[in-house]
């Protein structure tokens, strides 16, 4: 699943191919990914602007116009924005394709179709389509970490992962930041101490610092994402077997070791 790192490097495709060049066509091959908006609106709004500055914001990324509307991109579980020359032959999953003044192509690619493409006609329409989100995990700092843990007492890793507490993390995030943090992902979100809440967030920045250079949550020998999905995956750290379970209705691994639950 796209989480912060790979839609970083989405925009950076868009700032490097797409970004002040004019969107002569916009070709919608599966109009199952627009979101409140049409194929023929889509083309109307887009088809003559110019490509502005990209900005990301958590899982979102915003591709405004040259003083027009923004299309806003969402990549769900499965989506990518890729950039191609005009000869390239069409992917099966890609959805919408946006021909560019200099000759090529940035096309959304995307094979469940769970998330997609909105078009935000003004700022404030791009404001309000992302109104609902916390506050950025690559921006957010100590203190502001700490009371939004503070104030909750759903499992540590809900929290990490609910986008309107905290923008951009997903599953692979979570359980490297709380690997990397030594924290168990199942304790109740306020119930660390200030010392462990300064760990965490020490953990969130590294991780995302290297993730989001490299586009993607990687897998170097000593993350646990490295060993997540092995046969028999052991923890890179004390090399205890990792324990699997679902937790916020996704498949969490941690360290029995390393990560463990604290008693009453």
């Amino acid at each position: 699943m796209p989480e912060l790192p790979d839609v970083e490097g989405f925009s950076r495709v868009l700032r490097s191919h797409g970004q002040g060049r004019r969107i002569e066509r916009v070709d919608v091959a599966d109009a199952g990914v627009l979101r409140g908006v049409g194929a023929r609106r889509l083309r109307q709004a887009l088809e003559g602007r110019e490509l502005a500055a990209p900005e990301r914001r958590g899982k979102w990324l915003i591709a405004r116009t040259d003083q027009g509307p923004a299309l806003l991109l969402h990549f769900g579980m499965t989506g990518q924005l890729v950039a191609c020359p005009p000869d390239e032959p069409p992917h099966r999953y890609d959805r919408v394709r946006l021909d560019l003044s200099d000759g090529r192509e940035l096309r959304y690619r995307d094979q469940r179709k769970l998330q997609g493409l909105r078009l935000a006609d003004s700022e404030e329409a791009v404001e309000r389509a992302l109104a609902g989100q916390g506050p950025d995990a690559a921006t957010v700092d100590r203190s502001a970490l700490c009371e939004i843990l503070g104030g909750r007492r759903a499992k540590l890793k809900a929290v990490l992962m609910d986008q309107s507490a905290l923008a951009g993390l997903g599953n692979l995030l979570a359980d490297e930041i709380l690997w990397a943090a030594r924290l168990h992902p199942a304790r109740p979100a306020n119930s660390l101490s200030p010392a462990e809440c300064r760990i965490l967030h020490t953990a969130l920045r590294r991780v995302l610092t290297r993730s989001i250079r490299a586009g993607r949550v990687p897998a170097p020998s000593t993350w646990l994402t490295a060993h997540r999905d092995a046969s028999s995956p052991h923890c890179p750290r004390c090399h205890t077997p990792l324990t699997h379970a679902p937790i916020a209705g996704r498949t969490t691994v941690w360290c029995p070791n390393c990560q463990k639950q604290p008693t009453e």
